[in-house]
């Protein structure tokens, strides 16, 4: 008897969301360094808002810790879906620091 073949969709989600190393579906992970950074560094700059240069520093430092985690799962992520997450995060980001400098 032979096994009925998975249907696309199936195929599809498993290309998607499969870890190549582990197996197990994986959407999302817990925040690594250049996350929790991103989210410490947002939280102070949101804080400190009004009171510049530190809030324009802060920004700054949680860009580039934003576009640290982004590259890092673009080039390492663990399914197409983390890769495709690094890639949609940078062009946001891309985005927001083209409109914030008025271009």
């Amino acid at each position: 008897m032979t096994q009925p073949s998975a249907s696309p969709l199936l195929k599809a989600r498993d290309w998607l969301f499969r870890d190549r190393s582990t197996g197990a579906i994986t959407v999302a992970q817990w925040p690594n360094l250049p996350l929790w950074l991103f989210l410490g560094l947002a939280l102070a700059a949101w804080l400190a808002r009004g009171a510049e240069p530190a809030a324009s520093w802060l920004s700054l430092a949680a860009d580039v810790a934003l576009g640290w985690w982004a590259i890092d799962e673009l080039i390492r992520g663990v399914n197409p879906w983390r890769r495709l997450l690094g890639l949609a995060t940078l062009i946001g980001l891309a985005a927001l620091i083209t409109l914030r400098s008025g271009g």
